[in-house]
């Protein structure tokens, strides 16, 4: 609320007074233009629902009523209006009244500009009636023609009639000057009554009923001097001119109100349809994991079926063949294996002459592993001590045959190691949790796989492990999964192709074929992606 506290002054100064009048008109146009930025949150926030209020126009016929109710606060918005669509010029327009007269060219800003910038032009502190004078520059308003409406033909009522200075006589018989005649010399003061001046020099006012003038009517409508009936014309002009500017204003706020509706309610579709939209697709998201998971159930069922078909298959076999018989199969088919392992050992020996002469150009450590295992073959089918001490020397184990044989599957699955290790190795974004889950499988033959690789390679892994032991931040190139284990993408694999500072672009692989490939997060929502 606005308070003026009155200064205790001996004399009052004309400066000092105007001044303070025109600060004080200065803060109520400001705390006014501060009500229209809270009645624009009003209504468009639609806060008065909270008070049981049905729209904006009856809240403000029933709480702002003392400052004007529904018209008034129309108003205030139009000037609100003028002021946005001027642009900077609107700093020179001080008050709704102000704006009043450059509504009508709100939904054209050029001129609208092009008014104010006139008014401007001729006076830096322009009044109302600059702005009006301008903008009828700018656009002439033409005066309105009034509509004739042709009155009902009513026949006319014979009244008597009194000449000017005419003679005329009392005829009602009540009257105390019955039948006395007497000159009308005066204007009369009214439509019903007439100054008579009789014979002894009297003057009285008589209603025209009384008097008997047949020729002259009395006149029945009041007359005004001709200044008066200008001031009226001008008067009722402008009375029309306020109900057209009513009218167009309610008719512009009611079509403000239609449209703000019909925006809300456009509004609350699309968030409905976006919010169905999810639902539907988490439903099928979770259908169809439904239905991967019952087809993995079929596989197994069948899988399971063959199983137990084969289990009957081998115990009707076993019923239908004596035990004795079966030790002789199996007796037969272990030397049948020997022989043939044996053969093969013969077969891969290697000339330990032609070594010495031109040693392997690749894969040495392999030629070796075959060298051992050749000899310890021949050393288990010849039961030859110095094969078995041979084939330990080259496979670097005990001269025993477990230890030679453990050795000899060790170094089998070397191969397999070095060239798994080299696939991760050449994955783009390789990182330390990858190369660890493969070379945890081939912990026992590290030394050998590590004396395979190239200098290259062990570089690689050394700064892989070394960067694994510094904190890991989320940046361009990571491969990421949703933070989120509620969310589908929690177990989707994606990339960060953009640095937007607090936010990072990911793009998903399960997006490919989409129309949407990426999406903005803050780092907090993601993590390291880690393979299922």
């Amino acid at each position: 609320m606005l308070t003026l506290e009155r200064e205790e002054t001996s004399a009052l100064d004309y400066s000092n007074l105007n001044t303070s009048i025109q600060e004080t008109f200065t803060a109520i146009d400001r705390f006014e233009w501060q009500a229209v930025d809270e009645i624009l949150q009003m209504r468009e926030q639609q806060l008065y629902l909270q008070a049981g209020y049905k729209n904006f126009s009856e809240y403000c016929q029933r709480e702002l009523y003392a400052w004007g109710g529904y018209r008034r606060i129309n108003q205030l918005l139009g000037a609100k209006k003028v002021i946005d669509a001027v642009g900077e010029l609107g700093g020179h327009i001080k008050n709704e009244r102000q704006a009043r007269p450059l509504l009508r060219l709100v939904k054209e800003p050029e001129k609208l500009k092009q008014a104010v910038a006139i008014a401007l032009k001729d006076n830096p502190d322009p009044s109302v009636s600059d702005f009006a004078a301008a903008a009828n520059i700018v656009v002439p308003q033409l005066p309105r023609k009034k509509q004739s409406i042709q009155e009902p033909m009513v026949p006319k009522i014979q009244e008597p009639v009194v000449p000017q200075k005419a003679i005329v006589t009392v005829s009602q018989q009540s009257h105390p000057r019955y039948g006395e005649e007497g000159t009308i010399e005066a204007d009369a003061p009214n439509r019903w009554q007439q100054i008579v001046t009789f014979a002894d020099g009297k003057r009285l006012l008589i209603n025209n009923t009384d008097l008997d003038a047949a020729s002259v009517p009395f006149p029945r409508e009041q007359t005004y001097p001709p200044e008066y009936t200008e001031a009226i014309a001008q008067i009722q002009e402008q009375h029309q001119q306020e109900l057209e500017r009513l009218s167009q204003e309610l008719r512009i706020g009611l079509q403000t109100e239609a449209a703000t509706r019909a925006e809300a309610q456009v509004q609350e579709q699309i968030q409905s349809l976006q919010q169905l939209y999810k639902q539907q697709k988490e439903q099928n998201i979770q259908l169809q994991q439904r239905l991967d998971e019952m087809e993995g159930l079929r596989k197994l069922e069948i899988e399971n079926q063959q199983l137990q078909q084969r289990i009957q298959e081998l115990e009707r076999a076993v019923q239908q063949h004596p035990s004795q018989q079966w030790e002789n199969t199996m007796t037969q088919q272990a030397t049948k294996v020997l022989n043939k392992q044996v053969k093969q050992a013969l077969e891969k020996t290697i000339d330990l002459r032609s070594l010495a002469v031109e040693p392997p150009k690749e894969n040495a450590q392999e030629c070796l592993r075959l060298m051992g295992m050749a000899l310890k073959n021949l050393a288990s089918a010849m039961n030859n001590t110095q094969a078995l001490e041979a084939a330990a020397i080259i496979l670097g184990s005990e001269p025993t045959p477990n230890a030679i044989a453990y050795r000899a599957e060790q170094l089998e699955m070397l191969p397999q190691a070095v060239s798994e290790i080299r696939q991760v190795l050449a994955k783009p974004g390789c990182t330390w949790q990858e190369f660890c889950s493969v070379a945890q499988e081939y912990e026992v033959i590290k030394q050998d796989y590590w004396a395979e690789l190239t200098s290259e390679e062990t570089e690689l892994i050394t700064a892989l492990q070394k960067a694994s032991l510094q904190p890991r931040t989320i940046g361009v190139g990571s491969i990421v999964a949703h933070a989120d284990p509620y969310r589908t993408l929690y177990v989707e694999r994606g990339e960060v192709v953009e640095d937007l500072g607090e936010e990072v672009l990911v793009a998903w692989d399960c997006w490919r074929n989409q129309s949407k490939k990426t999406d903005r997060y803050f780092r907090d929502e993601l993590r390291f992606w880690q393979p299922q």
